[in-house]
């Protein structure tokens, strides 16, 4: 049986955010410059020879994509590195377990703070791509809730194999096996429609595709058109939030 508390695990979040206001000038960088660099590159680079694609400029469709990845790798750096970071080697976990938090919270509250820095950081891009002209609706406004939403995916598959693995060295697959192929296979930088359907397909069970597909519908003024990949994330959000839970339990308690 769990052994959760949603006080607890908003106590636990709060602990992060008073970590983050003190280190927010360090971490940006890691997460933020990043696809800006990309943006920079592909969308004004490209885009000057690619000027239109699937009805809209190039570099609205790259930045748009661009921006869900953001909110991904918020989610993914807090709760893969940083969060193995505070349980092995600072074993700060280990501390907070002689409070009266239990190490359910502690993972539901770092899962909580990962879609938060998703959102956070997903929201800051998307306002640098503003400048370039990329959002054209007032529904852009919805988004950092959207980036929150797919941030719990992101952040309960990040944290739940942090709990497995038992070495740090071992993210690089995690990286290189899972968040590499979400990031160039799930329509940031062009369409799959040619691709094989095989492709197509892995791609639709990756939550970046529907993460890439609902920003860009609320940020040029069609939601309606994603409330599936909404719903979807919705879904293996609720499905996943247990797994690190239990495993982290399982990892801190023996």
């Amino acid at each position: 049986m769990m052994d959760f508390s949603p006080v607890g695990a908003l106590r636990f979040w709060h602990r992060n955010l008073i970590i983050f206001r003190k280190v927010f000038l360090f971490t940006v960088p890691e997460n933020f410059l990043e696809p800006v660099l990309y943006l920079l590159a592909l969308g004004l680079g490209l885009g000057a020879y690619l000027r239109e694609i699937q009805g809209m400029p190039y570099v609205a469709f790259v930045a748009t994509g661009l921006a869900a990845s953001a909110a991904m790798f918020g989610a993914t750096f807090e709760c893969t590195y940083n969060a193995y970071v505070q349980f092995y080697y600072d074993r700060s976990y280990d501390a907070i377990l002689t409070t009266p938090l239990s190490a359910e919270d502690v993972a539901v509250g770092e899962v909580w703070w990962g879609a938060t820095r998703s959102a956070l950081f997903g929201s800051a891009f998307l306002l640098v791509a503003a400048l370039f002209g990329v959002v054209r609706s007032p529904w852009a406004c919805a988004l950092p809730a959207v980036f929150f939403v797919g941030g719990l995916v992101f952040s309960a598959a990040a944290l739940a194999f942090t709990a497995m693995t038992p070495s740090i060295d071992l993210f690089t697959y995690y990286f290189s096996l899972w968040v590499t192929p979400m990031f160039m296979f799930s329509g940031i930088f062009f369409p799959l429609d040619a691709l094989p359907g095989w492709v197509q397909t892995a791609a639709w069970f990756t939550p970046l595709y529907h993460l890439v597909r609902a920003t860009r519908a609320f940020a040029l003024g069609t939601p309606t058109a994603a409330a599936g990949d909404l719903l979807w994330l919705a879904v293996v959000a609720a499905a996943l939030l247990p797994l690190p839970a239990v495993l982290l339990r399982r990892r801190l308690v023996q």
